[in-house]
């Protein structure tokens, strides 16, 4: 036995979003939207849709990094500054292979 189908609630689109563009654009658009199969206003909006968000996902990964880098460099500036055991040790073993003494 089939199931129904349910509908899928979709946004409605009732608000409006205009640009202004040149002609050689515009044709490039229809042209674009029509090898797609889609309409012109659905093929904008779908390309615009993604580019915002890759815009929103870029700023909030940049954010992030300025994030990460404070707490790093709060946390190299708040450790003891005199290197331990392990540090002098590294310290000579690379000293002796490059030959320093």
């Amino acid at each position: 036995m089939a199931t129904p189908k349910r509908k899928v609630q979709r946004e409605r689109r009732d608000r409006r979003l205009e640009a202004r563009v040149t002609n050689t654009d515009k044709a490039l658009i229809e042209h674009a939207a029509f090898l797609s199969g889609d309409t012109v206003s659905g093929f904008v909006v779908s390309k615009l849709r993604r580019r915002a968000k890759e815009v929103i996902q870029q700023h909030r990964e940049m954010d992030l990094s300025d994030r990460d880098r404070e707490v790093l460099v709060s946390a190299l500036i708040e450790r003891d500054p005199e290197p331990n055991e392990a540090m002098k040790r590294a310290a000579r073993a690379h000293d002796a292979y490059i030959g320093r003494s």
